[in-house]
């Protein structure tokens, strides 16, 4: 069994759980939070977003992000995984209606 993870989405305040085995875009989905997606697999970086706090690993090998944006504290969600607690920001969050 994997562990699970708090994960805080900046600005709206909402919070979900988020098992280290699931992505945080399919975590989040299943919370009934909608994080703005597209390919899934790491490359079209729609869902790009900034890590305010803690720490993921991702998926694959290779997501696409440069090294500065990873020194900025970019991520993908549709291929990042929890490893701590996190803070998301994610302007463009909604709520699945």
């Amino acid at each position: 069994m994997s562990a699970s993870f708090s994960v805080a989405i900046a600005p709206q305040g909402w919070e979900f759980d988020a098992p280290g085995s699931l992505s945080l875009l399919a975590s989040a989905q299943l919370a009934g939070i909608r994080l703005p997606s597209s390919c899934r697999n790491g490359t079209c970086r729609t869902c790009i977003c900034r890590l305010r706090s803690g720490r993921v690993r991702y998926s694959i090998d290779w997501p696409g992000l440069s090294a500065e944006e990873k020194a900025d504290n970019l991520i993908l969600p549709c291929v990042a995984h929890p490893e701590s607690d996190l803070v998301l920001e994610v302007p463009h969050a909604a709520r699945q209606s």
